[in-house]
């Protein structure tokens, strides 16, 4: 299929998982076993399709390098066992390597905690033509440190502006520093992978009958799920918050692992597609040298 066909047909698959006004945004509206119109089918065809879009986003991420125009800084956010790592394993499994970077952010360090809170992530951001992805971001300042206001206390602030305020303030500062990156030739597009309660409980328990995966379970693991509906609420208002055209979200349904990889994919397709990027045209001069390099190479 031809590329401008994938781009069409992965804008259709996205659209009801779209966030870019948080005006009427409401969580509840997104159930995460939605599989929208693979009720019937189901997982083959999305393979199928999901193979055909890894191909699309190789050539997509090749004109992304070649123009060295834009730059991609896609952001995924979710609770523990979302599938967010196998996400972007899956999605970005046919990229260039070299166009391409991953971080990760954890706790802060002491060092990231003396400066302002969207320092660690800013130094990371992607340069032109290639893609950056955030495996967790400072989204967790609206998420994680509004659940356990506690840590607030860790990042030196002067106390006079630690106010009833400061999570509206960050709202705006977050919203701020998206439209700059915009403005600036970045693409913003920011994942939520919206697990179940239920499908998170039964990953956990996998992870604890198989020893292979043990590894991944921590008992911080349980002490966060006990705060959910706190989660979900600081969800509900940092999506809200922070949706635009320039930087949209996309809550995906994340209960099937094999659908969440298809939304990522066809959202990131639709989007780097959306950007008129092409081969840099070459002028007068640099063709005649490359035409007299090729009858050099061709005579030698």
């Amino acid at each position: 299929m031809k590329l401008d066909a994938i781009i069409a047909r992965s804008r259709k698959f996205v659209q009801p998982y779209r966030v870019t006004n948080g005006k009427h945004f409401s969580l509840t509206r997104f159930a995460p076993d939605d599989i929208g119109p693979f009720k019937k089918h189901g997982k083959d065809e999305a393979a199928a399709l999901l193979d055909e879009g890894v191909e699309a986003l190789s050539a997509l991420q090749e004109l992304l390098y070649a123009s060295d125009t834009w730059s991609v800084l896609l952001v995924f956010q979710a609770m523990d066992a979302a599938g967010k790592d196998s996400a972007i394993k899956h999605v970005m499994s046919g990229v260039n390597p070299q166009g391409c970077q991953v971080f990760s952010f954890k706790a802060p360090s002491s060092e990231e905690l003396d400066h302002d809170f969207l320092w660690r992530c800013a130094k990371r951001l992607p340069e032109r033509g290639r893609i950056g992805i955030f495996n967790r971001s400072y989204y967790e300042e609206l998420l994680v440190v509004r659940v356990h206001k506690e840590l607030l206390q860790r990042q030196h602030l002067p106390q006079r502006l630690v106010t009833e305020h400061i999570w509206k303030q960050r709202f705006q500062d977050v919203a701020g520093f998206e439209r700059h990156l915009a403005r600036s030739g970045v693409l913003v597009l920011k994942f939520f992978l919206n697990v179940s309660k239920e499908e998170q409980k039964k990953r956990f328990l996998e992870r604890l009958d198989r020893p292979e995966k043990n590894w991944k379970f921590s008992d911080a693991d349980l002490r966060e799920r006990a705060r959910w509906s706190s989660y979900m609420k600081a969800y509900q208002e940092a999506i809200s918050h922070t949706a635009a055209r320039h930087a949209p979200w996309f809550v995906v349904p994340a209960d099937h692992k094999w659908f969440t990889r298809l939304i990522v994919a066809a959202a990131i397709i639709d989007a780097m597609g959306s950007l008129g990027l092409a081969y840099p045209t070459l002028g007068r001069s640099q063709t005649q040298m490359l035409a007299k390099a090729k009858r050099d190479l061709q005579n030698g």
